[in-house]
């Protein structure tokens, strides 16, 4: 078995060798693009496993008892829903346009949260390819330095060296740029969709907000009155 992972090994290490200088930014590209997907993914992965439950019971908790509202809010801190909510909500009577504006106001601040690593991501989709083609110029170079036309002693192995590098930097760029490609919009569908959440759950917050504003504006009228 030992063997042949070795022999799995090998040919990695000379496609490695093969490509030139380039391979080792492209490497690191590639380390870099694989942390972040991995934090990505657990990142969304505990978003989503546990959000639809903890909001929809807090809009309910919120509806009966707004008092009971802020203990679970913060027991579920790590989810951005809670966080915007807890925000706004811990402004002291707030009237309704009020409490729209912080609602707003916290959701725009959570923003760069969900959007985390964004720019690394196109970065790396960006540069990759341009690594693999810098690749390419140099292996084309080094072959046309090694082919000495009508000369009969050409170092072939230099030519076909030249043209290996120029392949094999031009694959790998590509293959590190089209894998982050794929997960980079696939976090950017799923910042869509929570976006999309967090504008339902805050409308809903927000009319049940109003009701209970309404209600204690009619108490504290009538208190008067008597």
């Amino acid at each position: 078995m030992l063997n042949d992972i070795n022999f799995q090994l090998e040919p990695m290490g000379t496609m490695f060798a093969a490509g030139g200088i380039v391979m080792w930014p492209l490497l690191g590209f590639s380390i870099l693009a694989i942390a972040l997907i991995v934090e990505r993914s657990i990142f969304w992965f505990r978003i989503n496993r546990r959000q639809r439950p903890v909001m929809q019971d807090i809009l309910r908790t919120y509806r009966q008892a707004p008092v009971d509202v802020y203990p679970k809010l913060r027991q579920n801190v790590n989810l951005p829903t809670a966080r915007i909510f807890l925000e706004a909500l811990e402004i002291d009577g707030a009237s309704p346009q009020q409490f729209h504006l912080a609602l707003a106001s916290a959701m725009q601040a959570e923003l760069p949260q969900l959007r985390r690593f964004s720019t690394v991501f196109a970065t790396i989709i960006s540069v990759a390819p341009l690594l693999g083609l810098l690749g390419t110029i140099l292996g084309l170079i080094r072959s046309f330095a090694a082919l000495q036309l009508g000369d009969l002693n050409t170092n072939t192995g230099a030519v076909t060296g030249g043209i290996s590098e120029a392949l094999v930097s031009t694959a790998a760029g590509l293959v590190v740029a089209i894998g982050t490609l794929l997960f980079a919009n696939l976090f950017r569908g799923l910042y869509k969709r929570q976006l999309a959440l967090i504008q339902e759950y805050g409308g809903q917050l927000e009319i049940l907000y109003e009701t209970h504003y309404g209600r204690q504006e009619q108490l504290r009228e009538e208190s008067l009155v008597r």
